[in-house]
């Protein structure tokens, strides 16, 4: 089993859009995911920073962040894109965290 971490940029003032949205996450969106080795997916928010700090534990070789070509993942970006920051193709502008320290 790995983790991984990564972070994103929300909006300002699009904390409860994005928690309603998420609540609401689409059965296919969630079920690719499980498909694909997401274990666990959580998403905490820095109300100072907007920033979003995305954990993952997945089975195999990769997390959501290995979905890009899936159209499914496309249209939740597209979904997602009036809120976040994102890059040209709607997928969220996203920086991989190091884990420097674990406790079992």
């Amino acid at each position: 089993m790995q983790r991984l971490a990564f972070k994103m940029k929300l909006n300002p003032d699009q904390k409860e859009v994005y928690k309603k949205r998420h609540n609401e996450l689409w059965p296919d969106l969630k079920q690719l995911l499980r498909d694909n080795g997401v274990s666990e997916y959580s998403i905490f928010f820095d109300e100072e920073t907007h920033t979003l700090f995305a954990f993952q534990k997945i089975s195999g070789k990769g997390g959501s962040q290995d979905l890009a070509n899936n159209e499914i993942v496309k249209k939740w970006w597209d979904f997602m894109a009036d809120i976040m920051e994102v890059n040209p193709d709607n997928s969220p502008v996203s920086m991989p965290l190091e884990e420097v320290f674990y406790m079992p």
